[in-house]
């Protein structure tokens, strides 16, 4: 096993645990493994994720809220409609009130 294979597995485990209608950032959740600088990898292992069905790669935004992983998902806009499906507001590919819709697993687990 490589030691992204294993980064990955740890990554998956966090996005499984982000509450119905919240979002997290790549940064938060690379922060909350101990690897604060490995935002981009944590980018890549919800790029792998995103077709597997217990993984809610959608609710991991960028620090800003910005649906930066969306063209990976099928459809144009299927990021966002599941977003908005757990009632969290999206416009021009943002979260609107971020602060309030933020789930930082540091505070939580």
């Amino acid at each position: 096993m490589k030691d992204s294979d294993n980064f990955f597995n740890k990554v998956y485990h966090v996005a499984r645990l982000i509450p119905c209608g919240k979002v997290t950032s790549y940064g938060a959740i690379a922060t909350y493994l101990g690897a604060a600088r490995s935002a981009r990898m944590v980018g890549w292992a919800m790029n792998k994720a995103h077709n597997l069905e217990d993984i809610p790669a959608h609710r991991v935004v960028n620090r800003k809220g910005l649906l930066t992983g969306k063209h990976h998902f099928d459809g144009t806009n299927l990021m966002q409609q599941l977003l908005e499906n757990e009632g969290i507001i999206v416009v021009e590919n943002q979260i609107q009130d971020l602060d309030k819709v933020f789930w930082n697993p540091i505070d939580e687990l």
